[in-house]
């Protein structure tokens, strides 16, 4: 047992150095404030050690393999090329240890305090932190959660004497897989599924449901399986793995259809679990601080992000909103708001976007078609295939469509998909149109420079006039 050190008292301390736990820090130190700020790993959060900024990193250097493929096609010949994961990943780290070196570069300029250490509750508002050979004992007047989420893995037979991957440990491989399994698939698996075709590797994924990213509407979904079993991706619907078994070097998954109607199985060299994430909260005793969670272990908030006990807070992943690292720096802005500035601030009726980092890739706000129709909504529907935007037609990236949502009382956007060429920028065009409360007519009649993607704007919603 480690020797636990008597308590430090501090105007704040934060659990999780994420990208909402850190700005909240410093911004606080900024202010004059006590600030500890406990980190168990790497300053920077999920964000920049493992997700965002390693995997888009990689992803590029996908791209670049494919389009270097397809040369060709623009009248430029390349020679046979040649894949150095190793190198891949070294370009990975160094984007990410410079990142992460800005960010403590940043706490450390704003006289934070960083703890290293795994903490947990001991009572309200106190916190023991402990280390492999010591600990200390930390109050505060206001704590903070933001310690985020981890692979979730099902209970499969097998699985867990199995050499699995997850999302963290798949971008660590020094060689490319002969064959890779993804079991999931959600934005996480997808996205390495096609990172690692464009590699080289035979790539099946396998999938609970009956379509692709399941929060997206039907026609959406579609259409990504489409793209990406053009691209040789071999895709499995509405089957459920039961087992998995080593065969040499190799894995064999065993699937049952949803029906029970079909039995299978697919072996490869490599597998990847990407079957969700769940709430880094096992381990903090939040019952001694009176923090209630949910079923699943997600931090219960109100919309000032207030937890069940007085003066504890929980922002970003592990409050069980929408999972996105602007999200959790959102919820930064709505916490120093209200504990620093004038106050006021919720999540109530905010805009989250989204994007899918697949080629092409998948930009998202507001509802779907799906959800308008749910919520009762008279709707009209825009609707471009990319193959009618000058721009994607110019540098031959026409895979996709752009998708709009518009209420048909007001005329005002309600929701938009844009899957496509720069599919995130363009849906961050009809976000803004969304918090400006447009008419969708000024962005058919707007003017735009040509050729631009943004201009494709233009014939979107002119189409759904013509449409009726």
């Amino acid at each position: 047992m480690p020797t636990i050190t008597p308590g430090t008292h501090y105007d704040l301390a934060v659990i999780g150095a994420g990208q909402g736990g850190g700005p909240l820090a410093g911004a606080f130190a900024r202010a004059g404030k006590r600030v500890a700020l406990i980190e168990r790993s790497h300053v920077g959060g999920t964000c920049i050690n493992e997700g965002c900024t390693p995997t888009k990193t990689m992803i590029a250097s996908a791209r670049v393999a494919y389009v270097t493929r397809r040369s060709a096609d623009y009248g430029v010949h390349a020679g046979d090329i040649r894949i150095d994961l190793r190198r891949v990943g070294e370009r990975k780290q160094e984007i990410v240890s410079s990142f992460r070196h800005g960010s403590e570069s940043a706490l450390e300029r704003a006289g934070v305090e960083l703890v290293r250490g795994n903490a947990r509750f001991v009572g309200e508002r106190r916190l023991e932190v402990a280390s492999s050979d010591n600990g200390r004992e930390i109050t505060a007047d206001l704590v903070v959660v933001n310690t985020g989420l981890s692979p979730a893995i099902p209970p499969i037979e097998g699985l867990d004497r199995a050499p699995y991957l997850t999302s963290s440990s798949i971008m660590e491989l020094s060689e490319v897989p002969k064959h890779l399994i993804v079991i999931g698939g959600g934005y996480v698996g997808l996205e390495f599924a096609q990172m690692f075709r464009r590699f080289g590797s035979s790539v099946t994924v396998l999938q609970r449901e009956n379509q692709l990213l399941t929060h997206e509407d039907v026609d959406v979904a579609d259409e990504i399986k489409t793209i990406l079993s053009d691209e040789g991706i071999r895709i499995l619907l509405g089957v459920e793995v039961t087992g998995v078994e080593a065969q040499g070097s190799n894995l064999r998954l065993v699937y049952d259809t949803r029906d029970r109607s079909v039995t299978g199985s697919v072996t490869g060299s490599h597998l990847l679990v990407a079957a969700g994430r769940v709430p880094n909260t096992n381990d903090l005793q939040l019952a001694a601080a009176g923090v209630e969670t949910d079923a699943r272990g997600f931090i219960r908030v109100n919309e000032r992000l207030e937890t069940t006990a007085p003066g504890v807070f929980a922002i970003g992943d592990v409050n069980g909103g929408p999972a996105f690292t602007h999200v959790s720096y959102d919820d930064f802005r709505i916490l120093r708001t209200n504990l620093l500035g004038a106050g006021g601030a919720t999540t109530t009726g905010r805009l989250v976007p989204y994007t899918v980092f697949l080629d092409p890739q998948l930009g998202r706000i507001g509802m779907t078609e799906r959800e308008a129709s749910a919520a009762g909504k008279r709707i009209k529907i825009a609707k471009l295939p990319m193959t009618s935007v000058a721009r994607a037609l110019e540098v031959d990236e026409t895979r996709g469509f752009m998708k709009a949502i518009v209420d048909a009382e007001s005329g005002r956007l309600l929701g938009a998909a844009v899957l496509g060429i720069e599919g995130g920028e363009i849906a961050g065009l009809l976000q803004i149109a969304m918090i400006g409360n447009l008419h969708y007519g000024v962005l058919r009649d707007g003017i735009f420079s040509h050729p631009t993607l943004a201009e494709s704007l233009n014939n979107l919603f002119a189409a759904m006039d013509r449409s009726g």
